[in-house]
């Protein structure tokens, strides 16, 4: 949709602003609605857009409100003329679309969305304008759904800077479950165990335990919305990694008790498998995976310096995929990770080096 103009965001949370954001700088008019009267002032203060008015009508309305309550704000959009199209944001996509085909909704101008993006943390202050660029964005349009409508969504999706995906709901119930739902839960699971870890353990915390753990420091009772909404399909994802980790335990026993020699052969094995997962996972833009080398640097804890240090890469005309930071215990130093491909490490290496920077 080329002449996309004018846009209402119902929902002023961290999705929902990050899309007004983008918007917004590709010069569309945002309109905002939140009965959160505090996170829709925090949203316009921001930039992202204006109140909305009723009676005002938009070319699209996206309704960035848990999956429980999507169906109910259709309606209520659709009841005044809010918009000529609708979308919303729910990672669940069959639930909305049974409740609001019961509401009696007009499914021609409405196509459930989801933007595969997100942040651990939750509200307006956390949106990013930048939030879905190169991100997947599921698009789950019926038999119902106008052709109108469905190139309205299409072009949404290229303003933010996402890449469209076309899927069924329940198809795509089923992938986020594997891919979203099941590992927050398990993020939890591990966490939980921190809880009541004694200090010390807490102490020998280093980049594994938060890298897995990341996303459990999300918003539970927004997590709590969205389980709910694809119980099914997370469950059996959940009772498959409780299977393995079961096995694992009882081959660890096993091993410990030096009752089976094949105990850790059966650990390893999951390993293995675990290997292969990670390696099927896609990489930037959705492209293959790709292995990245690793240059580990000191850097101080003073300001400025990660900024003389992704100067030098580019000076080196390197591009760094990633970068990790982990910080000293005690000290005012940490290193810094930087993710490139493997035949530019040299380059890199030699250009920090030059540059002063200590590379361990």
């Amino acid at each position: 949709m080329s002449g996309l103009e004018s846009v209402l965001v119902v929902g002023t949370g961290l999705i929902g602003t990050s899309i007004a954001l983008a918007l917004r700088e590709q010069g569309v008019a945002v309109h905002l609605a939140d009965r959160d009267a505090g996170s829709l002032r925090l949203a316009r203060e921001l930039g992202a857009g204006v109140e909305w008015a009723e009676g005002v009508t938009v070319d699209i309305a996206i309704i960035a409100v848990p999956p429980q309550v999507v169906a109910g704000r259709l309606a209520a959009l659709q009841e005044v003329g809010a918009a000529r199209f609708y979308t919303d944001v729910a990672s669940v996509k069959a639930l909305p679309l049974r409740e609001a085909a019961s509401l009696g909704c007009d499914l021609t101008t409405y196509v459930a969305g989801h933007p595969l993006a997100g942040r651990e943390r939750s509200g307006p202050a956390a949106a990013r304008a930048d939030l879905f660029l190169g991100r997947p964005w599921a698009l789950c349009p019926t038999g119902e759904t106008s052709p109108d409508a469905l190139e309205a969504l299409y072009g949404l999706v290229k303003l933010c800077g996402g890449e469209a995906v076309r899927v069924g709901a329940e198809e795509h119930d089923r992938a986020v479950a594997v891919v979203s739902h099941a590992p927050h839960v398990a993020a939890s699971a591990v966490a939980a165990r921190l809880a009541e870890a004694p200090v010390t353990a807490l102490g020998l915390a280093g980049p594994g335990v938060r890298d897995v753990t990341r996303i459990a420091a999300s918003d539970p009772r927004l997590w709590t919305g969205i389980l709910s909404g694809n119980a099914l399909p997370v469950a059996e994802v959940l009772e498959a990694v409780a299977a393995d980790l079961a096995a694992a335990a009882s081959s660890l026993r096993a091993s410990a008790a030096s009752a089976d020699p094949d105990a850790m052969a059966r650990v390893t094995e999951l390993l293995y498998r675990g290997v292969t997962g990670t390696g099927r996972i896609p990489g930037k833009h959705g492209g293959p995976a790709r292995t990245y080398a690793v240059v580990q640097v000191i850097v101080g804890d003073r300001p400025g310096e990660l900024a003389r240090l992704f100067q030098v890469a580019k000076e080196a005309g390197v591009n760094i995929e990633d970068v990790r930071l982990e910080h000293a215990p005690g000290l005012p130093l940490g290193a810094a990770e930087l993710w490139v491909q493997p035949e530019a490490v040299t380059a890199l290496a030699e250009a920090l080096r030059a540059n002063g920077w200590h590379l361990p």
